[in-house]
């Protein structure tokens, strides 16, 4: 059987850890016996991330710029611990983090739904689509240990050499301090790229921060958000009979258990991260989320939205059999392939890309998956898989 081709290729970030062993199994099982695989490939590996001082990351946010299109592993971004482990020239930044402002944009995650994998929140009956800023915010901040006592101040020193300062604290003693920024351009391109999103879906759009604690930082997001609405987007959407409203993100909280789902959430860069690993293990399972990052220049960074699964790996490196989820993986590729089809054309891609996420799910709905999922499955007596089994599980079925 002659193999799919393609004419552009993909950017493939490879990663760390577990996902790093899952990554070439899915390219060995699923995607090469069937696809003529063009990728420009990059190693986000920690060990050559620190032999190359990073600059591999650069080179593959870079590389994204020029083929529109990527796809990437998941990746360890080190903490001290690591930096021994790794033996590491210096405690390196979040490879995600650097990626996303260099492309700007906004990461979309969305719960992968399976029949037999019910919400643990028993109104949800939609998915639940969370839009994260990608730059700025705590992922972008100068942090600075006090030794003790004396005065921290927020400083600004205009091009003009005039200056506006606030004073932060005035410590008494040992303590710490950060400080962090964004930028309104960066600002204006999320609240687009989340507009023209829920029109796409023609889904409802919340967005959510803490203006009345943040009354400068987070309520300037709220006005800029309310600004771009306004001028660009109220009429499309009383055409489309959506909504755009904004709550304070407690309150989102609670609308959101309270829901069916089927809306768009949107969140600062830190809150999407933690609200959706909240709501993709509400879903059922970290492992059963997508991620993609759009940029208004029309860059695609298609990811899992979980980390490399350590503690999976650290087994499977002592020779244990472990039963490792794939499937946000799967959809990664999956997602950066149809996108990549949809650019050149490419219909056979495009319904490849299909066909996989098709298998997959039936995989599970036939009562074969890994353990994660056979512990909240409603599916009668499901089959347990290592990781390779359930792969080429997928395979056959594909």
């Amino acid at each position: 059987m002659s193999k799919i081709t393609m004419t552009t290729p993909l950017v493939e970030m490879d990663g760390d850890e577990m996902t790093r062993v899952l990554w070439e199994m899915i390219k060995e099982e699923l995607l090469l016996p069937h696809i003529d695989l063009k990728t420009e490939y990059y190693d986000l590996g920690l060990e050559y991330r620190n032999a190359t001082d990073d600059q591999v990351t650069v080179d593959a946010a870079e590389a994204t710029k020029k083929y529109k299109v990527a796809v990437k592993c998941a990746t360890i971004t080190p903490n001290a611990a690591r930096v021994d482990e790794y033996d590491l020239k210096k405690m390196w930044k979040s490879p995600n983090g650097t990626i996303r402002a260099m492309l700007d944009g906004t990461v979309f995650r969305a719960p992968i739904l399976v029949k037999g994998i019910e919400p643990v929140v028993n109104k949800w009956k939609k998915p639940i689509t969370l839009a994260r800023h990608a730059y700025g915010d705590v992922y972008k901040n100068a942090e600075m240990q006090i030794p003790g006592p004396g005065t921290v101040e927020l400083v600004y020193t205009a091009a003009d050499g005039s200056q506006k300062k606030e004073l932060i604290h005035q410590f008494e003693g040992p303590g710490v301090v950060q400080g962090m920024h964004n930028l309104d351009g960066s600002i204006e391109s999320f609240a687009r790229s989340c507009m023209n999103y829920a029109l796409d879906l023609g889904q409802d759009l919340w967005f959510a921060t803490k203006d009345t604690i943040s009354k400068q930082y987070d309520h300037h997001f709220k006005d800029i958000f309310q600004e771009v609405y306004d001028k660009e987007f109220q009429e499309k959407f009383e055409k489309a009979g959506i909504e755009y409203f904004y709550t304070l993100i407690d309150d989102a909280v609670a609308r959101v258990m309270k829901s069916e789902g089927g809306f768009i959430w949107a969140c600062k860069n830190y809150d999407g991260d933690v609200m959706s690993d909240m709501v993709s293990s509400a879903y059922g399972s970290l492992a059963m989320m997508t991620s993609v990052l759009v940029s208004p220049q029309g860059y695609y960074e298609y990811e899992a939205a979980h980390g490399t699964v350590q503690r999976h790996y650290y087994r499977y490196k002592k020779g244990e059999e472990t039963s490792t989820n794939p499937v946000a993986t799967i959809f990664a590729w999956t997602g950066a392939l149809a996108k990549r089809g949809e650019m050149d054309g490419n219909q056979a891609l495009i319904d490849f890309a299909a066909k996989l996420e098709q298998a997959t799910l039936q995989t599970i709905e036939s009562g074969k998956m890994t353990g994660d999922l056979a512990l909240i499955t409603s599916i009668e007596n499901p089959q347990v898989l290592n990781s390779r089994a359930f792969i080429q599980e997928i395979a056959s079925r594909l």
